[in-house]
């Protein structure tokens, strides 16, 4: 079952890389180094530091092929009509929620448990999309205000662990975090749904009148 949600989940972020691509007008060149990027980021920062060896898409290079895939066909449906409006928010979130559950299996896999597990799921759903978004020159995803995309990824890889502790039979856990996930998205994404932003306001003495300064958080 994690095989399967991995290579689904390259496919759905090399789409994801792909429309980024497209947006920002790149060649094709581009395009696929955006797909593999967003395809293999998270899950090769989560290997490196759980120090699983040989990387997963050196040691399958089938994860290579799909996040290939998903950007080729990408390319030709492109052709034929544009894609939706929120077509990549779609590909993202189910991206996210599928890239997620695994990097949570993964983790568990490898010993490990509680923050650890939620944290390395976060890193392998949402660390290809911010590499991603970092070489297109756009503010990451998870930094952006309306965005339930990090959070989004930490209640799901959170309700998967809880489920997996209560006993839950597999793949009920994965299941439940997929779902979470991908609704969490799409309630921010139709329904606005976001975090409190965290805001400072400074006051500033300049020029005899008092002006007011204001930075916007994290």
């Amino acid at each position: 079952m994690n095989y399967f949600f991995e290579l689904l989940g390259v496919a759905v972020f090399g789409v994801s890389g792909a429309l980024v691509a497209g947006r920002k007008r790149m060649d094709l060149v581009g395009v696929f180094v955006l797909a593999v990027v967003t395809a293999i980021g998270g899950g090769t920062i989560r290997d490196v530091l759980l120090d699983r060896h040989p990387v997963f898409w050196i040691a399958d290079p089938t994860f290579l092929l799909g996040s290939i895939v998903g950007a080729g066909l990408t390319l030709l449906l492109a052709r034929t009509r544009p894609p939706p409006v929120n077509s990549l928010a779609i590909a993202d979130a189910l991206g996210l929620a599928l890239f997620t559950t695994g990097g949570v299996q993964i983790a568990q896999q490898a010993g490990q448990g509680g923050v650890v597990v939620v944290l390395m799921g976060t890193i392998t759903g949402a660390g290809g999309g911010v590499i991603r978004d970092v070489l297109a020159a756009e503010i990451p995803m998870v930094f952006r205000k309306g965005h339930l995309y990090a959070s989004a990824a930490i209640a799901g890889a959170t309700l998967h662990l809880l489920l997996d502790m209560a006993g839950f039979v597999r793949p009920i856990p994965s299941l439940a975090g997929m779902v979470l996930i991908v609704g969490l998205r799409f309630a921010s994404i139709l329904r606005g749904w976001h975090l409190p932003v965290f805001e400072v306001y400074e006051e500033q003495v300049g020029g005899g009148e008092d002006e007011t300064n204001r930075t916007h958080g994290p």
